[in-house]
């Protein structure tokens, strides 16, 4: 009895103290405990992309960029500015574009960003003071100064560059505008009214002597001090106008009313023109550095008229070399400022410049043979002069006249053109002049229907200069170095702006003003040299 007795005593405790330990085990614990990695990197593979981007920027002296960070000898530790730093860089490596909260909510769930962080979690407001506060005033120098390093390393070739261009569309409302002709059209419309106003002004104080000069343009400024004057000689106070039903206001009232009012409206409307400048026609008004331009929308090229800005590269080995940001709706206007910006930082220009057809124009070609560039952009007419055999042979156009013995240039029918002046080249900047010459007779010329549209002497306008250059650009085109660059550039710089905008999803400029949308394209071209720098690291480990 007593082993029975003990034998049970003994199962009892055996049974329900592993049943107690199971239920402890089972309902008691997580599975996700202990799992949590003492160091970040153990859990990150050698060729991770943070890995190989924290280790390029070890060599690169980072702190000189974060010269503005504000020093607080209170309060809570400030977030090491230098992984901030690279925590902005690497996002938009990894994604092209990152927003702030995208940011914040990386730096909670993502191991890549928490190694760079360090295990900290700033703000999405933190990251976007840091940004705009102290990363926006270095942020082109951080830009070049990467590219050197880069391009050291990869040995780069810069002299063959591949420009390109594309629209993207701001962050502005696309309903609300400013038209720079329609302004100025209003404006010249007020100053009649003004003019009209100081009329009547004057003939209401002929008696007294006093007149006021009218002009065909007005400055606010003077019709501040007509007000003020006329104020004075009628010792008018607004405190005792009248208003209302029932009131008649007196012809001093409606003149000082119609005056301020006058004056109100010019000050707007000077105030518009210059925002607008000389530069450009149109600005938005939610984002006055934008201005309207045609933006593809589709592949078609179906576009709209929206608020943009006007994005140029030059590309060299898939990597961005230079960027810049033009309010120009033109790509032919952008080139110097591109080229002028590639020589302040790099020291010299590229041997071979090399754009598509928008870039084509006199200016542009000067430009080149002024600093020793070859020229290989197409011009506007290229691909129909290389096509169209009918249009290239066409007997009827100016360059293909024959010239006789005598030097006399005539048409196809013999009849003789005569030198009348010459002109300048409206917007040329190198004194461009054209000839214009008209034919002596064109009466009863049988070639008269598809020599010319109206009942007048033809006339037509010659620039031998720009003519041999055109020739210039067909024979580097067409040769075998010319096919091999043209080849490139569509690959390169058309390829960056579908791996940016297609790949990697960036197709609308996010800020506002143009320091800030600068700041915002130089970043996005950080994280895209950065993205290929990795690229062809790994590829050259897979060939190895």
């Amino acid at each position: 009895i007593e082993d029975a007795a003990l034998f049970v005593i003994k199962f009892s405790i055996y049974h329900y103290g592993n049943t107690t330990m199971e239920n402890i085990t089972t309902y008691h614990s997580k599975t996700t405990q202990g799992i949590w990695p003492v160091f970040i990197s153990d859990y990150l593979d050698i060729c991770d992309p943070v890995l190989v981007f924290d280790r390029f920027m070890e060599g690169i002296n980072l702190e000189k960029y974060l010269k503005d960070v504000p020093i607080h000898c209170t309060g809570r530790l400030r977030y090491d500015p230098v992984s901030m730093l690279k925590t902005v860089l690497f996002g938009f490596m990894k994604y092209g574009y990152i927003s702030l909260r995208e940011l914040e909510d990386n730096c909670r769930v993502n191991l890549r960003f928490m190694y760079l962080m360090k295990h900290e979690t700033p703000s999405y407001r933190t990251f976007g003071y840091f940004i705009h506060d102290v990363l926006q005033p270095s942020v082109e120098e951080l830009f070049y100064d990467l590219n050197r390093q880069i391009f050291a390393e990869e040995h780069i070739d810069l002299n063959h560059l591949y420009i390109d261009g594309s629209k993207f569309e701001a962050n502005a409302n696309k309903y609300q505008w400013v038209w720079k002709k329609a302004t100025e059209k209003s404006r010249y419309r007020l100053f009649a009214k003004i003019t009209a106003l100081f009329e009547e002004l004057n003939a209401e104080l002929a008696p007294s002597g006093i007149a006021i000069p009218t002009n065909t343009e007005y400055a606010p400024e003077y019709l501040a001090e007509v007000l003020k004057q006329y104020t004075a000689f009628w010792k008018l106070d607004e405190a005792d106008f009248v208003h209302g039903r029932g009131h008649h206001k007196s012809p001093q009232q409606r003149h000082y009313e119609r005056l301020r009012e006058y004056m109100s409206k010019l000050d707007e409307y000077t105030e518009k023109l210059r925002i607008c400048g000389d530069g450009r026609n149109s600005y938005a008004k939610t984002d006055h550095s934008a201005t309207f331009m045609r933006v593809k929308q589709d592949y078609m090229g179906n576009g709209r008229l929206l608020p943009a800005y006007n994005v140029q590269f030059g590309i060299a080995d898939e990597y961005i070399a230079v960027a810049d940001v033009n309010h120009y709706r033109s790509d032919m206007d952008c080139f110097i400022p591109l080229m002028e910006k590639f020589h302040e930082k790099y020291s010299f220009y590229p041997k071979y410049p090399i754009a598509d057809a928008g870039y084509g124009s006199f200016n542009n070609y000067i430009y080149c043979e002024q600093h020793g560039m070859e020229k290989y952009m197409k011009f506007p007419m290229y691909k129909k002069e290389l096509t169209d055999k009918a249009y290239r042979q066409n007997p009827y156009r100016a360059v293909n006249f024959r010239i006789d013995e005598t030097g006399t240039l005539r048409c196809p029918n013999g009849r003789a053109f005569r030198f009348l002046y010459r002109q300048n080249v409206r917007g040329n900047h190198f004194g461009r002049q054209e000839e214009v010459y008209q034919c002596e007779d064109c009466t009863g010329c049988p070639c008269a229907s598809d020599c010319k549209r109206t009942d007048r002497n033809r006339t037509i306008r010659i620039n031998r200069e720009l003519t041999a250059m055109h020739q210039e650009v067909v024979d580097n085109l067409n040769s075998i170095q010319g096919a091999l660059l043209r080849m490139n550039r569509s690959i390169q710089a058309e390829g960056t702006f579908g791996i940016l905008k297609t790949d990697r999803w960036y197709k609308k400029i996010v800020r506002r003003g143009s320091d800030a949308v600068r700041m915002e394209i130089f970043l996005v071209s950080i994280g895209h040299n950065l993205y290929k720098y990795y690229n062809k690291k790994q590829k050259m480990r897979q060939a190895a």
